[in-house]
């Protein structure tokens, strides 16, 4: 595909907000993907190359909470295993689905994840700030690194806030510590996706590259910063994103 100066500036940009959303709350998706699909890549590649501009992006913060000693690695190590499972499956998954297909997958997903990352009334943080590793938070992690993973692999917008909802109401973690446990979640299943996507040669690599250093830089600064904020700059930004990329969708743009 033939990469033109239009698809940079449509990407670069929207793809700074997604690393500022994606690090303080999940969702970055919801922007990022859109984005590429608005600058006229085929679902596949879009799906691909956003994996490598958003893994670039997903290890600058999660290496940022890592410093801050916000992993609790008893419950990371069991889910990494079955996120690198889950993901690795659903990638398979996108890849043997026609692109056809995978765009109507789009037009109804989409609305959804939109709707469940943008209602505040789903994220519930708790006092607890320390992890209480039982059975029951054990096997909540595991069931979720593996059923996010897969759709992370598939297709991946609001990867983070589905962990983060699955952490803070069923597992009782703190919203911290849950943001820390998805971002690393996060990251296994877009660098194994990643790899799949990459052995299918459907990365983009040009763009790719330029938009993970904005996807990085945004990831930076939302990273330090508290939910409440992100999600006031952020939210407008989201919901114009979709419109047009329903818009182009129906063919009107």
């Amino acid at each position: 595909m033939t990469l033109t100066p239009l698809m940079f500036i449509i990407v670069c940009p929207l793809l700074f907000i997604a690393g500022f959303v994606d690090a303080i709350g999940g969702g970055g998706g919801l922007i990022s993907l859109p984005a590429y699909l608005l600058a006229g890549l085929p679902v596949h590649q879009a799906i691909a190359t956003n994996k490598l501009s958003s893994a670039c992006g997903t290890t600058l913060a999660t290496l940022r909470f890592i410093k801050n000693g916000l992993v609790n690695w008893k419950l990371a190590i069991p889910t990494i295993a079955f996120a690198i499972i889950g993901s690795s499956i659903g990638a398979n998954a996108s890849m043997a689905m026609d692109e056809s297909v995978m765009e109507k997958v789009l037009f109804v997903v989409l609305p959804v994840v939109a709707f469940v990352v943008l209602n505040k009334k789903l994220f519930r943080d708790n006092e607890e700030s320390e992890i209480i590793i039982n059975k029951k938070t054990l096997l909540i992690a595991v069931i979720s690194s593996l059923a996010v993973g897969f759709y992370d692999g598939f297709y991946g917008p609001g990867t983070g806030t589905f962990l983060i909802i699955a952490f803070t109401v069923f597992a009782k973690l703190s919203m911290k510590s849950a943001n820390a446990q998805a971002k690393v979640i996060n990251l296994t299943t877009n660098l194994t996706s990643l790899s799949i996507f990459l052995m299918n040669g459907q990365v983009l690599f040009p763009l790719g590259i330029a938009a993970a250093v904005c996807n990085m830089a945004g990831g930076y600064l939302g990273a330090g910063l508290a939910m409440s904020k992100g999600s006031k700059i952020t939210r407008p930004v989201i919901f114009i994103v979709l419109i047009l990329l329903f818009l182009k969708i129906l063919g009107i743009i």
